[in-house]
């Protein structure tokens, strides 16, 4: 199983390129729990909520984990709850970070917000392009600092399209000649 995970601050095409590279390759595709929760719960978080929060996500990508397709396509994952944990109520549960890297996570599509016009859907709150700036910069330390492979996407639309397909492409393609049978 190939664990692929895109990530980078809101409005910058996570969910719209998760699609696409399911609909051009297969695999499972694994939603944004904080979405669910919103929409059920009808208001906004808080640090109360970031435990139930992350524990819906694991319990949404253990699941598809159990299932073992070929290729797992993550829409987000626990560095996203754990960076807008920090970011909306200065402070996260230790135990989040402690679970994210217990995961193996074979390839994070890093998302760069400039380019992508920030789209306001009733939950997003971060209009300022510095202020997802720096969002993207905290992703971006964050897997550095803990050795996690990443590929930038960055680009109008067309263009995160084209290199998001073209990376995922090469990557399965390398990943399956380093798997291949008797090897």
């Amino acid at each position: 199983m190939k664990v692929l995970v895109l990530t980078g601050p809101e409005s910058s095409g996570k969910s719209w390129l998760a699609a696409e590279i399911q609909t051009n390759f297969g695999g499972q595709l694994v939603g944004e729990y904080v979405r669910h929760f919103i929409e059920r719960e009808q208001r906004d978080t808080c640090y109360a909520d970031i435990t139930t929060i992350a524990q819906g996500q694991l319990a949404w990508e253990d699941q598809a984990r159990a299932a073992r397709p070929e290729l797992l396509i993550l829409d987000t994952h626990l560095l996203s709850n754990l960076l807008w944990s920090q970011a909306l109520f200065g402070d996260c549960p230790s135990w989040i970070e402690h679970a994210l890297l217990e995961r193996d996570y074979h390839l994070h599509l890093l998302l760069d917000p400039v380019d992508a016009p920030w789209v306001d859907d009733g939950q997003r709150c971060q209009p300022e392009l510095a202020q997802r700036l720096a969002f993207y910069q905290q992703c971006e330390g964050w897997l550095q600092r803990h050795q996690q492979p990443l590929r930038r996407i960055q680009g109008n639309w067309t263009q995160r399209r084209e290199q998001t397909l073209k990376t995922v492409e090469h990557w399965l393609n390398s990943t399956q000649q380093h798997t291949a049978p008797g090897q």
